[in-house]
This record gives structure tokens, C-alpha cells and sequence, in this order.
């Protein structure tokens, strides 16, 4: 027996032992008969919430993050009087996902790499079988078998058998791109957020800012490159770059979550080791280009087939440069038309020279004041959050998206 099942047998044989004590107090069979009847009106009150798949993991680089993002909605739902959550782990890569339905135990290991690793090594000690068997009054009265289950290997046919709806709370692909939306309307479940065009234009960062400046907004420039380009000369594709923009510049995925592998380059050499991250076959990274590169321990970097470059945006002079987010939820009117409910934005702040990952998405990392300080006069102030909320809503209205959505600007 290991530290941890010692502790959930001493746990067990104190929970059994205070429970023998209760059931023996002359005032406790009343207390446990109100507490069985309450209990047994939440468990049929239960039976008719929507039951709700939270699927999370993935495996993009920011997989650790929406497990955090999963492990949150979870919770949160877990306290609706509506909805029943369920979550699910999903893995394997873009030719086949493998999705587990787990219990909560599981979902609660430190990382989307600890997950894994317990739903494709589990093995359950007798000993824990045989806590399980002694508190089966316990757990049936007062818990869930379902927390007991082992993880559980399902197909999105399986999915739409055992429940309702699906939250989305996986970060890059396959959840951002569109893919798994193809999967879920298949099966017929409802999901949140944007459909599977508008999902597969976003993902792209590169065709997002061209159908942006075709439409006259604002955007970085920027140019892609390819990796076959890249290594067959790469001194023509360091010429190319040189000639329409100029160093720093910011590289990263084109395809990608939002905040995954963002660099910002100084010099040709940081181009190039770039570059050799990004094309690596291996998933090791280059010890000497994430130095240049100062790519953090344990930091994740996707390989791709071809990276982004744009202009870095920074203050050219302006009197006050700030960066933005800005949120908002789709409703539908009386007519079935989609309508945005916009927040007020907030001014992001970051320690590095790009938000990170955890600053973004991680409660307590970041630094969001709200609302943005865009002047120090009230109505100039009132005025420009008007106009950049303008912007944030026709952007997304231009881009399709549903449900909800986080736009960063400039």
C-alpha cells in the first residue's frame, strides 16, 4: 500500500468509526433521517438537470491551461440548479481523439500530463476495492458512484448517448479550429461558442488580419514562413522579411492558441533559432536557440509547418499606448438575429513583453484594470471606450463569432 492509499484507509476507517458513533447517539437517527430526506429530494431534483460534458486537455500547448479552464467551468456548474456537469479528457492528435470520461479524483491531478498518465496507467489496488465494497452505504447515501468510476474510453456517438450539451473548454486545436464542432454537430450536441467557420478563420491568425484589412480595420503587417521555403534558403526568406519589416518583430504560431510560442525576435540570429524550434523534427527543443530565444523551463513550443511574423506594435510615438481586452456574449432577438452584449474593456498589463499564457488565463497571474485608462479627462475617457467597443463588436460581428468571445487589441 502506498502513502496515499494508507491516508484514504485511515480517512475511511475514521469516516466508518464517526458514523458508527452517530448511528449509536440517541439524538442522531432523526438528524440522519432529515439529512437521507434531503438528500434523496437533491438526488431526484438531480435527475433532471442537462447533464454537461466539460471536455478539456487536448494536446496543444496550452492543454495545462484548459485544464485549469475545465477544472473552473466544472466547478462552476457543479453549483447550478440547471445543469449536471460531466467531465472528459480528451487526447491523441489531429488524425484521432481519444476521449475519456473520468471521475473526479482524476480531474483533479496537477496537470493535463497527469491526467493522462492516470487515465492510461489506472489500476486500482485491492485495497481500495476493498474500501470501495465497506463504504458502498456510505457512498451510496452520501456520495456518488460516480466518483468512484474508473476513466472510461468513449467515441463522440458514446457522448451523445450519455449527455445533453457540451463546454468546449479545450484552448488551440481541436478545440478552436473548428474540428471538434464538425464532430459534435454530427452526433447532434449543442455546444458553446462559435461554429465551425468561424472557428476554422480565428484559428488562423494570418487570414484573420487579411479579411481584418480588407474591411478596413487596423492590423500588423505580416507574412508567413514556410518551412520547406525556410530550408531550402533560408538567406532569401531573411532578405524577404528584411525588405517589409524591421527588427524587433513578433514571431508565432500562425495556427495556434493565443499566446503559444509568441516571440519577439531582435535580430537575425533569434530569427533563425526561431525557426530551428519551430521546424524541429524532434520534440526536444535546441538548447542553444531557447537560449537566445530565452524560452523558459518547461515552457511549451509547438513544431509547425510554417510560423507567423508581424510588425511589432508598439507606442511610434503616441502621447499613451495601452494594450486592451475586451469580452462580450451573442444573444438572440425576437427575430433569430444575433445580437452582442459588449463589457467594458479592460487595460492588460504584463511583466514580459508579451502576456503570457498564465497572465491571461490564470486567476491571480494577471493584471487587468478595469476600466481601461485610456485618458485622464472622464468624458475623452467615456468617449474612446465607446469607440473601441465599436471597433471590438464589428470585429467580431465581421468575423462571425457566436457565444462569446476575448479580443486583445492595441
Amino acid at each position: 500500500m502506498n502513502p496515499s492509499q494508507f491516508i484514504t484507509y485511515i480517512i475511511y476507517v475514521s469516516l466508518k468509526n464517526r458514523l458508527n458513533d452517530l448511528k449509536n447517539y440517541r439524538t442522531t437517527p432523526l438528524l440522519l433521517d432529515r439529512f437521507s430526506r434531503l438528500l434523496s429530494d437533491k438526488k431526484s431534483l438531480q435527475k433532471k438537470k442537462t447533464r454537461i460534458a466539460v471536455i478539456m486537455g487536448g494536446y496543444s500547448t496550452e492543454r495545462h491551461i484548459s485544464v485549469e479552464s475545465g477544472r473552473n467551468i466544472y466547478e462552476k456548474l457543479s453549483s447550478s440548479e440547471k445543469y449536471e456537469p460531466i467531465p472528459f479528457f480528451l487526447m491523441g492528435n489531429d488524425a484521432a481523439h481519444e476521449i475519456y470520461r473520468i471521475p473526479v479524483n482524476i480531474l483533479l491531478k496537477d496537470n493535463a500530463d497527469d491526467i493522462k498518465e492516470k487515465i492510461l496507467s489506472f489500476k486500482r489496488h485491492s485495497v481500495i476495492n476493498k474500501i470501495i465494497d465497506e463504504c458502498k452505504e456510505l457512498t451510496e447515501n452520501y456520495s456518488s458512484e460516480k466518483n468512484l468510476e474508473s476513466p472510461v474510453k468513449v467515441s463522440y456517438e458514446d457522448l451523445a448517448k450519455q449527455v445533453e450539451g457540451v463546454f468546449i473548454a479545450l484552448h488551440g486545436r481541436p478545440g478552436e479550429d473548428g474540428v471538434i464542432q464538425q464532430n459534435l454537430i454530427r452526433v447532434g450536441l449543442p455546444f458553446n461558442g462559435s461554429g465551425v467557420e468561424s472557428s476554422q478563420t480565428t484559428i488562423d491568425k494570418f487570414k484573420t488580419n487579411e479579411i481584418l484589412l480588407q474591411h478596413g480595420f487596423k492590423a500588423a503587417g505580416h507574412m508567413l514562413v514556410f518551412e520547406d521555403e525556410w530550408r531550402n534558403n533560408p538567406s532569401a526568406i531573411e532578405d524577404k522579411i528584411k525588405a517589409q519589416f524591421s527588427f524587433p518583430v513578433i514571431a508565432k504560431p500562425v495556427d495556434d492558441g493565443c499566446s503559444s510560442a509568441v516571440k519577439v525576435l531582435r535580430n537575425e540570429n533569434q530569427l533563425h533559432a526561431f525557426a530551428e524550434l519551430m521546424f524541429r523534427k524532434e520534440d526536444a527543443l535546441n538548447e542553444k536557440a531557447a537560449s537566445l530565444l530565452k524560452v523558459k523551463f518547461n515552457e511549451e513550443f509547438p513544431r509547425k509547418k510554417s510560423f507567423l511574423i508581424e510588425t511589432l506594435v508598439n507606442a511610434d510615438g503616441t502621447k499613451h499606448f495601452l494594450e486592451v481586452t475586451g469580452g462580450m456574449l451573442t444573444h438572440y432577438n425576437a427575430k433569430g438575429e444575433v445580437e452582442f452584449e459588449m463589457f467594458e474593456p479592460s487595460e492588460t498589463l504584463s511583466e514580459g513583453e508579451v502576456l503570457s499564457l498564465e497572465e491571461k488565463f490564470l486567476a491571480g497571474q494577471g493584471q487587468n484594470i478595469t476600466p481601461a485608462r485610456y485618458s485622464k479627462v472622464t468624458i475623452e475617457n467615456k468617449m474612446i471606450a465607446e469607440v473601441v467597443k465599436k471597433q471590438l463588436k464589428d470585429a467580431a460581428t465581421l468575423l462571425n463569432i457566436q457565444g462569446y468571445a476575448r479580443i486583445d487589441a492595441l
